[in-house]
């Protein structure tokens, strides 16, 4: 986004009225992200919430160039617009995602990892932090996508079915998968080959985000050498 030093009286609108667009598009942001535990918001929703009451086309944008500069400097979030959905790449199967379009946002925190952790982490959902970490390990080791199947054996070796419904600590676990796609950890793919429809996950905003920590890296890095060490004593 950009243009952020547009004025509010191009659209005929003063700035204190400007000002308190900006505020409620901000509070309707983070209301939702806590709502919705971190699913997308689309561009939609935001643009008539703007237009409410003032009829310009171009308004939700320079309300939302605004919104995002206060979210970053004031909140410490970063606005993100999430990727196109994509094809397969026979142009043939269409993302599960659809209805993420291109005009959808999510937020995502500049915090240091060990700062949010220590000051904003909700402990109560260590369990499902954890999986998340396991679940985006295995497809960063994978070379950043991997097909449904590899990735269910994967952690069907940690003990984890798609089938289980009653997991002690996750519940549903073919369920908190796809919460990790709608909270855009992964994105969820499909396409068609020789062997018919496969399905496959690939890293999506908030995934490549956590693969980019060095607290991660340092995790994984410590995992994969036990691991290699395991092999090699049996």
């Amino acid at each position: 986004m950009e243009n952020t030093e547009a004025s509010f009286s191009t659209f005929g609108i003063s700035e204190e009225e400007g000002d308190k667009l900006v505020a409620e598009v901000i509070r309707y942001i983070l209301f939702k992200t806590h709502q919705n535990s971190g699913c997308p918001i689309k561009r939609e929703e935001l643009s008539q919430l703007i237009t409410k009451n003032y009829h310009h086309r171009y308004l939700p944008t320079l309300v939302l160039n605004k919104a995002t500069a206060k979210l970053s400097t004031i909140f410490g979030y970063n606005l993100k617009e999430l990727q196109r959905s994509r094809p397969s790449s026979n142009n043939q199967a269409r993302s599960s995602q659809s209805s993420v379009d291109l005009k959808s946002y999510i937020i995502t925190s500049q915090l240091d990892p060990g700062v949010y952790k220590k000051h904003v982490e909700d402990t109560t959902k260590s369990n499902l932090t954890g999986f998340a970490f396991v679940v985006i390990g295995i497809v960063h080791l994978a070379g950043g996508k991997i097909t449904e199947e590899s990735l269910w054996h994967h952690l069907g070796r940690l003990g984890m079915s798609q089938n289980d419904e009653r997991h002690t600590d996750f519940g549903n676990i073919k369920q908190t998968v796809e919460t990790l796609v709608q909270q855009r950890y992964l994105h969820k793919d499909k396409s068609n080959g020789p062997e018919g429809l496969t399905l496959f996950y690939e890293l999506a905003e908030r995934g490549l985000d956590a693969t980019l920590s060095s607290s991660f890296k340092d995790s994984l890095s410590q995992i994969v050498t036990s691991e290699a060490t395991a092999i090699g004593l049996d």
